[in-house]
């Protein structure tokens, strides 16, 4: 299971500089949430969410949408192991991941926010090799 972060979420929207490899998207995807919030934030903050907003629903909807159940944020209230400053959001995240990993999930994170990967190694929570 595949653990998709918003950053690669809009680079596949967004067609960035850096694509998601095409085999991403025939893995079992999961997100907290947030996700969708996170996107539609940015796609209406860039004036695009009339032209990308049937792109961003067919990608949400691709998504297992996990929610902020009391232990994920719980866990988002503690420490976490790294030298980087974890941000509110990502701190979700990251504890969403560790929420499905201590339910017996095999999960590996997909992002390219180099701060959150390395929190995510800190943590043992596999990083997605193909990005």
């Amino acid at each position: 299971m595949i653990y998709l972060d918003t950053s690669v979420a809009l680079a596949h929207l967004l067609s960035e500089d850096r694509v998601p490899p095409a085999s991403l998207w025939q893995q079992t995807l999961v997100s907290s949430r947030l996700i969708e919030y996170e996107v539609w934030t940015q796609l209406h903050g860039r004036g695009l969410g009339r032209s990308h907003g049937e792109a961003a629903q067919a990608l949400i909807g691709r998504i297992g949408l996990a929610e902020l159940a009391p232990p994920v944020l719980a866990r988002a209230l503690e420490a976490f192991p790294g030298r980087a400053r974890v941000r509110t959001l990502d701190a979700l995240h990251l504890a969403t991941c560790t929420f499905l990993s201590d339910t017996g999930q095999t999960v590996q994170l997909a992002s390219y926010d180099s701060g959150m990967n390395e929190t995510a190694a800190a943590m043992g929570i596999a990083l997605h090799a193909d990005l």
